[in-house]
């Protein structure tokens, strides 16, 4: 996921406090509807790795006070009132921390390897719908004393970037950080919004986003008619784009199942920094890069020339002052070179396609049209999203991670990786750092990718070619 500026929700509320109940919002809505399609199902999972295990009081304390400071965090997704409107977060009266905290050990040797195999299928199982959408589990018994902490969450609950603020309530600067004695803890600018009006405002969502950009393009046209003709025109393909059913797709990985599998790679932030500053861009596209060369790889490994490859690529729309709750993100889809070229041009050509899709102002029209699919019936909305998410090859996406020296109830966190769901993609690669670290979490369709080793092997292959350019430090995977 990148960042991307964009205006503030007219919709923004404050947190819901007890017995009150809210409206998902639209985008929301989608991705809860999407469940009805287990292929399509969006749970976020992230793993973080901990020097050691932390004090279990300590960490049921400090979860506990976080789910009293996020309302989301004790309220399940319940009907609109008599079926008629989107579904609404209610409070759960019976919220029981013991449901959604708990403690397993890793089978022995415990490698990060036997703690991926563990998380697999606790990240399959599907959330109980009566209750919060959360779940974290603290896998004890790593070998040399090391513990890890998995966190599960619903993407109706948070994004990428609304999960890492909440992974920062969770968090001290120093090991041995001395809890509150009470619970009055305010909540931080990062938690409070802005209030906003519901019923009729929120009822009008849609044709007043649509409105404000007619209403932009029209004012333009009398000051540049010619110009504004062809804007109106970029902005209305662009939405086309968004909306349109994937038409390159990968010979070689097409079949799509419920199997999934977990890998990670770390890289050297710096050194790809490095690579993508060599190439007049950013890190984003040296890991863009990165992974678009290690599927080509994998391709002519099984005989298969690619000439393009079809990418999503979440673009985060927060801003300052959101919520840690709901959505702000918006999913650009568009093709890439997947022929060889050199690592320079290669990350000059992929930079260009993801910048142009970053500043797209067709994605300042999401809402809008989240707001359209939020009217459709639930099984419409799954077809169309299936239309455009289920021929997608890669998901790639990179989100703002941790600085050095962040500490959960006294346990140090050593490396963070982000399993995201596949969303109906062949394979999700998803980049959180963790200080100096690019930690790359790799979560496969084993429908579509059944040697997933082999693919990690051309994924580590892809990040040395690029690298390659500055000079790596070794690279280590699981």
């Amino acid at each position: 996921m990148t960042d991307h500026d964009a205006a503030p929700d007219a919709d923004q509320e404050l947190p819901a406090g007890p017995t009150r109940s809210r409206r998902l919002s639209a985008s929301d809505t989608v991705l809860w509807d999407l469940d009805r399609d287990p292929v399509l199902r969006s749970t976020i999972t992230a793993v973080a790795l901990l020097d050691r295990a932390p004090d279990w009081g300590r960490l049921r304390t400090r979860i506990d006070r976080a789910s009293q400071l996020i309302p989301r965090m004790r309220q399940r997704v319940g009907p609109a009132p008599f079926g008629i409107g989107a579904p609404r977060w209610v409070d759960d009266g019976d919220f029981d921390l013991d449901h959604h905290l708990r403690r397993v050990r890793v089978p022995l040797p415990g490698r990060l390897r036997d703690v991926l195999d563990l998380v697999q299928p606790i990240a399959s199982d599907s959330f109980d719908p009566v209750r919060p959408l959360w779940e974290f589990t603290l896998v004890e018994g790593m070998r040399g004393g090391g513990a890890a902490l998995v966190q599960k969450l619903h993407h109706c609950l948070t994004d990428g970037v609304g999960g890492m603020e909440l992974a920062l309530l969770l968090l001290d600067d120093v090991r041995d950080q001395p809890e509150p004695d009470d619970l009055s803890l305010r909540l931080s600018p990062h938690l409070a919004t802005p209030p906003g009006a519901q019923g009729l405002r929120r009822a009008a969502r849609v044709p007043l986003a649509v409105s404000s950009a007619a209403l932009t393009a029209a004012t333009a046209t009398l000051k540049d008619p010619l110009g504004t003709v062809t804007d109106v025109g970029e902005l209305a393909g662009g939405v086309l784009r968004l909306l349109s059913p994937v038409r390159v797709t990968s010979p070689l990985m097409e079949r799509r199942s419920l199997r999934r599998r977990f890998h990670s790679i770390d890289v050297s932030l710096e050194d790809l920094r490095a690579a993508g500053h060599a190439a007049g861009g950013t890190l984003n596209d040296a890991f863009m890069a990165a992974v678009v060369e290690g599927l080509r790889r994998y391709h002519q490994d099984h005989g298969t020339e690619l000439e393009h490859l079809s990418i999503t690529m979440p673009v985060s729309m927060r801003r300052t002052g959101d919520a840690v709750g709901g959505n702000r993100f918006t999913p650009a889809r568009f093709a890439v070179p997947a022929r060889a070229m050199p690592p320079i041009e290669q990350m000059r050509t992929i930079g260009a396609i993801a910048h142009s899709w970053q500043h797209s102002r067709a994605l300042a029209l999401t809402d809008a049209v989240a707001g359209a699919l939020d009217v459709l019936p639930p099984p419409v909305v799954s077809a169309v999203m299936g239309s455009m998410l289920k021929g997608i090859d890669t998901v790639i996406t990179n989100v703002p991670g941790l600085p050095s020296g962040c500490y959960l109830a006294g346990s140090e966190i050593v490396r963070e990786y982000a399993m995201a769901p596949t969303s109906g993609a062949a394979v999700n690669v998803a980049l959180v750092s963790v200080g100096e670290t690019a930690c790359i979490g790799v979560s496969v369709d084993l429908g579509a990718v059944p040697d997933d080793d082999v693919l990690l092997e051309k994924l580590v292959d892809g990040f040395r070619s690029i690298t390659d350019v500055v000079g790596h430090q070794p690279l280590r995977r699981a």
